[in-house]
């Protein structure tokens, strides 16, 4: 899995498709052509003040970055890019909860987008 870090793919993601849970909420859009051709899934994490302070927010994301760890290279589809935002209920939500709840995001986000976000059919160039 490669990490999302800039601004732009940050807004990209939030003007696709997303899926909440009481542990997070997941944005989820295809991987631009750019990147694409390098056939993995790309994820980025966030937290806002609403979490807490540093700590907590710091927090927040490292178990966003386990869960995804765990999940991702099961449930996700090349391709595409993954935001999770984190949640009050991240910090509280029992790991396997927080689990279950990625999984089922996931699940539902690829459900909504259908095919024509599954990475596999992209045109090749070059």
């Amino acid at each position: 899995m490669d990490r999302l870090k800039t601004r732009a793919d940050f807004l990209r993601a939030q003007r696709g498709v997303r899926r909440t849970a009481p542990g997070l909420t997941l944005e989820f859009c295809p991987t631009p052509e750019s990147f694409a051709r390098l056939c993995r899934l790309r994820v980025g994490y966030t937290a806002s003040r609403k979490i807490g302070g540093a700590v907590a927010r710091n927090r927040a994301k490292r178990r966003l970055r386990a869960a995804a760890a765990a999940v991702l290279p099961l449930y996700g589809r090349e391709g595409n890019d993954y935001v999770l935002v984190a949640r009050p209920g991240t910090l509280t939500r029992p790991f396997a909860g927080l689990l279950d709840d990625l999984a089922g995001v996931v699940h539902a986000a690829h459900a909504k987008a259908g095919p024509s976000h599954s990475g596999e059919g992209r045109k090749q160039t070059g």
